[in-house]
């Protein structure tokens, strides 16, 4: 049991990465759509590449999404709109109309004229029947005729016989005209407004009821394909009913392999296809990005992208597939460039483009869009503290997008007519969501303690708590950091490498000199030099602790790693060398090398090691009595040949050009500092 133990201590790293791998393959299958695939890959508009193809059975040619959604617009735009008519309304108000008109004081011969002629405009008024106001709205959005049911009888009447409340009164005093008493005629104009009420209303619900029952005896198909008719012959262009046959076989096919209980053997299919993949990023790791690889920590933070890029994806396909290209993967390269370096973030994107092909629908035309967009966002982002740099590269993304998307329309459709200005939407959405890729850096930062560029910016303010702390107490090495900072900087743009990093690494990499600084040269401001009452060994020891103080120093500031490590490697596994001449003058014999020497690491990336190189340049020339342009060259070429024999940057990715350019940068940056002048002859 202890045996066990002391194994699964001994290695638990390597057992949680295989915990994420098997999490990561697991999720990624739980969370792709599953179902059949069908064989054969075909696009409209492109030769049938495979041989002739014969239906295996009889099935039907399916309608179109596009053709259906056509038949239930028409049916909506044509469905007729069914009105309720009232009869109890009609003989409530002629009831109402004779008792008034009864009660009036009317001599007996008006009265019987004009009972005639109120009756005979009700009749006119309900003949056909006056509709309420708020049914009226929807009589002006109908077709000319509706159907008007009255009891159990329904009838077809032009919309137009309808009374409506504006065309009331015109009816009541267009017959009124031969009534030529003016008291008797208003007396009944006041009547009738009075009783005269709407009895047509809208029947909503079974209008709608109507207009589902012909949606629902909508048909699906269009046609049939006999057991083995021939489809389409190798070579043919793929459209027309070619096309709607193939599409119809294909759905057939993936429903009939999805309900035949192969549930099982279908996610083992994808599972092994999603672990090859996932198990590619993992190589990929372990053969060209060790450090990485060996780092749980960034490990997590890569596969915890991936999911979230393939978890966003798969809500869009299972929630409507049209909505795909509004899904900013662009976010993942943004991402990983930030932390790491632009060859893994671009592995990542199309492994994860790869495995998500295996669900979109037009997996190659997506599959095309996103790799493309993936490899302009890797060319295009970069020093992302720059906001108008990350503007300028996710506007650049777009329009590749837009553009690659017209000419798949164009190859498909034969023209540019069927462009569809919906999808030009979905990427201008896209692109607005990428900006998401600044708010969640800031997140892993804080969560992973990683760091990115933007965060570097923050750290380069000299007016940062440390470095006000170094200005104050050790100004001299203030100084000599800035400088060097000022030429790693340049160097670094010089070969491609994160000037922004180098930058920033520089300004903290003698921050362990806060420990004792007037035992640095640089913050003498006297000629008094403690290390007079010092051996050599001690000396030499206070020299090397300001690399074990600053890395103190820096966890306690809680600086991140990537800064720790220019504190870390500027000196290498160097000599401290002046104390080591001095002692070897004195007691060659019995000397220990290891008492004068830099505990290490050696650099390990370009960055740290154009550090190394740029601070014992700047300062080995503070030590030179009457410079001169060939004394700095000649300075430069000894410091930097010393560190090259010494296998300085054996661990460092950086060659002997990359070497020699930063040789030539910091020569050049020196000469500027001292501005030296040609020297005239007298």
């Amino acid at each position: 049991m202890k045996k066990l133990i002391n194994n699964l201590l001994q290695n638990h790293s390597l057992i949680y990465k295989v915990i994420i791998y098997v999490l990561t393959v697991f999720l990624i299958v739980f969370m792709l759509p599953k179902g059949g695939k069908f064989k054969y890959d075909y696009f409209k508009g492109k030769p049938w590449q495979y041989e002739n193809y014969i239906a295996p059975f009889n099935f039907a040619i399916q309608k179109s999404q596009e053709e259906i959604d056509k038949e239930i617009l028409s049916i909506e735009k044509s469905s007729k709109k069914y009105f309720i008519y009232n009869e109890s309304v009609y003989n409530d108000v002629k009831v109402s109309f004779r008792e008034r008109i009864n009660s009036s004081n009317l001599l007996e011969g008006s009265l019987v004229i004009l009972k005639d002629k109120g009756e005979e405009i009700i009749d006119q008024i309900y003949i056909i029947g006056y509709i309420d106001n708020e049914s009226e709205n929807v009589l002006s959005n109908s077709s000319d005729f509706v159907i008007l049911k009255k009891g159990s009888v329904a009838t077809e009447v032009n919309k137009k016989r309808l009374i409506k409340s504006k065309d009331l009164l015109n009816l009541i005093n267009s017959n009124l005209q031969d009534v030529s008493n003016q008291e008797e005629k208003s007396l009944l104009l006041n009547i009738l407004s009075n009783i005269v009420v709407p009895n047509v209303t809208f029947d909503s619900d079974f209008t709608q009821k109507i207009k589902q029952s012909e949606i629902d005896n909508i048909s699906y198909t269009k046609g049939l394909v006999s057991e083995n008719e021939l489809i389409i012959i190798k070579g043919d262009i793929v459209e027309g009913r070619k096309l709607e046959a193939l599409n119809s076989i294909k759905k057939e096919l993936e429903s009939q392999v999805w309900s035949k209980s192969n549930y099982n053997w279908i996610v083992f299919g994808y599972s092994i296809l999603v672990a090859l993949a996932i198990l590619m990023l993992f190589l990929f790791l372990r053969k060209y990005r060790l450090e990485i690889y060996n780092d749980n920590n960034k490990i997590t933070l890569i596969f915890l992208n991936v999911l979230l890029m393939v978890f966003l994806v798969t809500v869009v396909v299972k929630y409507d597939a049209k909505y795909i290209y509004a899904v900013p993967l662009c976010i993942l390269p943004i991402i990983l460039k930030a932390f790491f370096d632009a060859r893994l973030g671009l592995f990542s994107h199309v492994l994860t483009v790869l495995i998500l092909g295996f669900v979109v629908p037009n997996s190659f035309e997506f599959i095309f869009l996103q790799i493309i967009a993936g490899i302009v966002t890797i060319l295009t982002v970069s020093e992302l503290y720059k906001r108008v740099n990350l503007f300028t590269s996710i506007g650049q993304i777009t329009l590749i997008y837009m553009i690659a998307y017209v000419a798949f329309t164009i190859i498909q459709e034969g023209n540019a007519l069927n462009i569809k200005f919906f999808y030009f939407g979905l990427f201008a959405f896209n692109g607005l969501l990428a900006f998401l890729a600044t708010l969640l850096i800031l997140v892993y930062e804080k969560v992973f303690g990683l760091v990115s560029d933007v965060s570097l910016l923050e750290l380069s303010n000299t007016n940062t708590p440390l470095l006000r702390l170094l200005a104050e107490k050790a100004p001299g090495t203030f100084q000599h950091s800035v400088q060097v900072a000022n030429l790693a900087e340049a160097a670094a743009n010089e070969i491609g490498a994160n000037s922004m990093l180098v930058r920033t690494g520089a300004l903290y990499h003698d921050i362990g000199k806060l420990e004792s600084p007037m035992y640095f040269t640089e913050n003498q401001s006297t000629n008094v030099n403690p290390h007079d009452e010092l051996s050599n060994k001690d000396s030499a020891k206070i020299i090397i602790n300001h690399v074990i103080y600053g890395i103190e120093l820096a966890r306690k500031y809680k600086l991140p790693d990537r800064l720790i490590d220019f504190i870390r490697t500027h000196h290498g596994t160097s000599l401290v060398y002046y104390f080591y001449k001095k002692e070897l003058e004195l007691n060659e014999s019995q000397m220990e090398i290891n008492h004068f020497k830099y505990p290490g690491p050696k650099p390990f990336s370009k960055e740290t090691a154009i550090l190394m190189i740029c601070d014992a340049a700047e300062a080995a020339s503070k030590s030179i009595r009457d410079l001169s342009a060939q004394k700095i060259d000649d300075l430069i070429d000894k410091i930097v040949s010393k560190q090259v024999d010494e296998d300085q940057f054996i661990n460092a990715e950086i060659n002997f050009k990359e070497i020699e350019l930063v040789k030539k940068v910091v020569k050049k940056k020196l000469k500027n500092i001292y501005q030296l002048r040609i020297e005239y002859p007298e």
